[in-house]
């Protein structure tokens, strides 16, 4: 499965397929006993998908034979005892994909000539995705994280080791001539490797950082080239070798009050607009302004999900069983919002409990 959303990873997911692209969407559970159902609910999702690609008079033989070919392939990549909050399988000719999020979902089955990414979308801009980097005088690794993983990033050279034996070392302590560890001109060889390395990633995915480790590696990084704005430096040793738990510990008490203070600066411009007339609260008020493209900055309670009926004019709260029924209007507000140049913004559950979970700065 995909460990990891990105902008550019979206943008090639939402071109156009032959038809028929299929898309199956499922919520998961992490613990005992919800996520016994999970498979059962995967084998019956999986089912509903294969006879609508069979009774689609629209499907040749050939294509039809491919696409379930590539959604038993899709399943059988799946390893739901990792499983997040939703689950979306993807399947086209000659391709399929998996990806796993940390946000619920609703169930579906969508078959068309594209896919259906508004749960990715939304998935992504909740992640609040930042970078880690954990630096050693051996080791320098980088990791991928969000509010519940973190992934180590294997590509674009990362990570980068080397070895401390220096065959050279006992006649240089002879003679006195043996650098420290940060000192040594191989180690700063060794960071300014990492450090391009690092611009090279960022320059294509552009998160907050966090670097960590010992205070003389730190500062030889820092050293080495400027840092983007806003980097912070955590001095903890030791996790050049570590593992996901041990990164996550180090950059959560950082991470939370990140997420306080953003929750606070959003309020703050909510309230800021309200004086000037500029805002929309409650979702049937945030739903008219986001068909209409006038939403600047858009706040969403995290974890703020509800099923309704569109009439038009105005949404009704309504059961999923029921006939037209929309059980993704937040995730569809929050693609809407971004497609129009909007700003989103996740907050922490019941920061905008009097706005009704979700409000919105407007442009006019």
């Amino acid at each position: 499965m995909h460990p990891a959303l990105s902008s550019d990873a979206l943008a090639k997911l939402r071109q156009p397929r032959p038809y028929p692209a299929v898309s199956l969407v499922m919520p998961t559970h992490r613990r005992e006993p919800d996520n016994a159902q999970d498979p059962v609910r995967l084998r019956n999702l999986m089912a509903r998908a294969a006879k609508a690609v069979q009774e689609d008079p629209g499907v040749t033989r050939e294509r039809r034979t491919d696409v379930l070919d590539q959604l038993e392939r899709a399943v059988a990549e799946i390893d739901l005892a990792h499983a997040e909050d939703g689950l979306v399988i993807y399947a086209a000719p000659g391709e399929h994909q998996v990806w796993s999020v940390a946000r619920s979902v609703p169930e579906r089955v969508v078959l068309a000539d594209t896919f259906l990414t508004r749960n990715l979308v939304a998935a992504q801009a909740a992640e609040q995705p930042y970078w880690a980097l954990t630096v050693a005088a051996d080791r320098v690794a980088l990791w991928s994280g969000g509010p519940e993983r973190a992934v180590e990033h294997t590509a674009d050279g990362f990570p980068l080791t080397r070895s401390l034996e220096d065959p050279d070392a006992e006649r240089k302590e002879q003679v006195g001539d043996l650098p420290s560890t940060f000192r040594d001109e191989d180690t700063r060889v060794f960071f300014r490797e990492a450090h391009q390395a690092l611009r090279t990633v960022l320059a294509s995915e552009s998160r907050p950082l966090y670097v960590i480790g010992e205070p003389p590696a730190v500062s030889l990084l820092e050293e080495t080239g400027a840092l983007p704005q806003g980097t912070t430096a955590i001095h903890q040793g030791g996790l050049g070798q570590g593992s996901e738990s041990a990164v996550r510990k180090a950059v959560e008490p950082l991470l939370a009050a990140h997420e306080a203070a953003l929750t606070a600066t959003v309020v703050a411009e909510l309230d800021a607009a309200r004086g000037r007339r500029e805002y929309a609260g409650g979702l049937d008020e945030v739903w008219q302004a986001v068909k209409e493209g006038r939403i600047r900055l858009l706040a969403v309670e995290e974890h703020y999900r509800t099923v309704v009926r569109d009439y038009g004019d105005h949404l009704e709260p309504a059961d999923s069983s029921d006939l037209d029924s929309r059980d993704d209007i937040v995730d569809e507000i929050v693609e809407q919002a971004l497609e129009t140049g909007a700003e989103v913004r996740f907050v922490r559950d019941d920061a905008l409990a009097s706005a009704g979970h979700v409000a919105a700065v407007l442009r006019y």
